[in-house]
């Protein structure tokens, strides 16, 4: 039996997010297979940038983040 292929919406993406989509999750709602894998939330606020343990989507922050909560 031959394996099966990802679907393409889940090859390794690169998505930039804004503080608007803090606290980050993957998948996102706007992705096509939102229901993929388990929702993981993703820690784009340490480096700026962080990838899905499941999907392999890479997450880059772009704007700034308060240090105050």
């Amino acid at each position: 039996m031959a394996p099966m292929s990802e679907p393409s919406e889940l090859k390794f993406n690169t998505i930039t997010v804004t503080a608007k989509d803090l606290p980050l999750h993957c998948p996102m709602p706007s992705m096509k297979l939102w229901d993929a894998h388990p929702r993981v939330f993703i820690d784009v606020t340490t480096t700026g940038r962080a990838m899905c343990p499941y999907c392999g989507t890479n997450y880059v922050f772009d704007g700034v983040l308060s240090g105050a909560h």
